[in-house]
């Protein structure tokens, strides 16, 4: 147990997990960064440092480490694991995107030397990646993120008619206009529009009843009413209900494409979870950059030393501010447990404490300090 309750905020580690999370590409790493607890177990906190001390050099000296399309799926393929949902068609393509960018990842640490990265490499180990999925979306669907035509043949036929009657209705619009035009109905520079999905005719307030149809709408001034007029009522009525045969179509495309993929869903959602663990690692050493942090030296026992550390909080705000801060050197270890710090208000003795109890903090939920 960490006593008292309110540690973190005492000593300022919950600012700490704030400005980790900025760094955050998608909400699962910021859980991550939420999760951030204290380690006593010596071999997993050096090996978590090392990860992030690694990432550090990724962001120095590396610039095709992915950053792009983390997207969020875990709820979406939490869903899909019970029979007779399904992921929409937006879900479908950040799945594409985002898994995109999980075989970049892999493909940056395997294309790296052996002996570079090595801890986040171990994290690469357990990640099966299916090209079974990849087919099936490109199967169902378009770079652009829109199901395709030929995703089934009924689908195909649906948009086909959907075009020749939407064809049909602007050739039967234009004439119609030019009908009114002629006979002085509305103006000659009026163009067709369009008002709750359907296309109508600009008219005059006053030549309103002179076309025969139905009206839509009135423009704010009260002077333009807009006519659908009754000769493409049921043209339009008919492509209503092919949109919604369309999109009952695309609804039982994606079933059948998420009944296909839900045996791999336990696997994707471990990798979505590595993904969610290499985001809080790079946004760890994003911060540790920000601060100008290194990797602390672990001894397996009690004590530490602490040579030219900084208080993190107080060095940004100073830095915003252009003003240097003082840097401390304390040590404690089992013959020296105990110091004893004294001086007037204002002399430093809290940034003295907070700073060790930061340090310390920062070291044992593995982030990155000097």
């Amino acid at each position: 147990m960490i006593y008292p309750v309110n540690f973190e905020t005492k000593i300022g580690f919950d600012q700490v997990r704030e400005l980790v999370k900025e760094h955050c590409l998608f909400a699962p790493g910021k859980q991550r960064a939420d999760e951030m607890a204290f380690l006593t177990d010596y071999e997993r906190l050096k090996m978590i440092l090392e990860q992030t001390a690694e990432f550090k050099e990724i962001c120095l000296f590396e610039t095709n480490f992915p950053t792009d399309n983390y997207h969020d799926l875990v709820p979406g393929l939490r869903k899909a694991r019970v029979e007779g949902t399904y992921l929409e068609t937006e879900e479908v393509y950040n799945l594409k995107r985002s898994l995109d960018t999980i075989k970049a990842i892999l493909r940056f640490f395997k294309n790296t030397p052996p002996e570079k990265y090595p801890q986040l490499k171990q994290l690469t180990g357990s990640i099966k990646y299916y090209s079974y999925v990849d087919e099936r979306i490109d199967a169902i669907l378009s770079k652009q993120g829109k199901i395709r035509d030929n995703a089934s043949s009924a689908l195909r036929q649906i948009r086909e008619d959907i075009t020749h009657k939407q064809s049909g209705i602007g050739k039967k619009l234009q004439s119609l206009l030019k009908k009114a035009v002629d006979e002085g109905y509305v103006e000659k520079d009026t163009a067709i529009s369009i008002r709750n999905g359907r296309q109508v005719i600009p008219v005059p307030v006053s030549n309103k009843r002179r076309i025969s149809g139905i009206i839509h709408d009135e423009s704010a001034t009260g002077r333009t009413a807009y006519v659908e007029p009754a000769e493409i009522v049921e043209l339009n009525n008919e492509i209503r209900e092919l949109e919604i045969a369309e999109l009952r179509e695309v609804i039982k495309i994606l079933v059948a494409f998420t009944d296909a993929i839900r045996p791999y869903i336990d696997d994707l959602l471990l990798t979505y979870d590595f993904l969610a663990t290499i985001d809080f690692i790079r946004a760890k050493a994003l911060f540790a950059l920000r601060i100008k942090a290194g990797k602390p030296s672990l001894i397996n026992g009690p004590g530490f030393r602490w040579k030219q550390a900084v208080h993190p909080l107080l060095y940004l705000h100073h830095k915003n501010e252009n003003k240097e801060v003082v840097p401390l050197d304390i040590y404690l270890d089992q013959k020296d447990r105990v110091l004893l710090i004294s001086g007037p208000n204002a002399g430093g003795k809290s940034v003295c404490l907070k700073t060790v109890g930061l340090s310390n903090t920062c070291c044992s939920a593995a982030c990155l300090f000097p």
